[in-house]
């Protein structure tokens, strides 16, 4: 079965819902590697009382247990929300070859919203960026989302 973008950002937001479920700010990750899925993640910042522990952070680290490498080249990282700067400069720290993320973040993105990736890709490595533009999994990212964030206000 070849698998493609959809079915990867799919699992992504399994993990976001996981996150909502948990009361975490709705954020999902997936790594793959080769075609597999080797790590996945989900915000836990609340849970752990962590600041660092972002859907992309705790990705990174299962996905370089994983290859036992720190280096995750040939990687590609699907997120449901664009990364803050922690969790950029964590995909150029660990080597990513490639991010793709499903909403913008006007708060705190890095990618388009904040900041340009292309702005923080003068560093010793950079990685292709991509935004997955598939309208109904983007609306189902941004209800949760807003649920979530109402929620709060309630």
């Amino acid at each position: 079965m070849l698998l493609d973008d959809k079915y990867y950002v799919e699992e992504a937001l399994k993990e976001a819902e996981q996150a909502f479920k948990e009361g975490e700010i709705p954020v999902g990750c997936v790594i793959v590697h080769d075609g597999k899925i080797i790590a996945k993640g989900h915000n836990r910042t609340e849970a752990l009382k962590d600041p660092t522990a972002h859907a992309e952070i705790i990705a990174i680290g299962s996905a370089a247990s994983f290859l036992n490498n720190w280096r995750l080249t040939g990687c590609t990282l699907y997120v449901t929300l664009e990364p803050c700067l922690m969790c950029t400069g964590a995909m150029i720290f660990s080597r990513i070859s490639e991010a793709v993320y499903l909403l913008e973040d006007p708060k705190f993105g890095c990618f388009e919203s904040k900041l340009q990736i292309e702005n923080l890709l003068k560093f010793n490595h950079d990685f292709v960026v991509r935004k997955y533009n598939d309208p109904n999994l983007r609306e189902r990212a941004k209800n949760l989302m807003q649920t979530f964030f109402r929620s709060l206000r309630e």
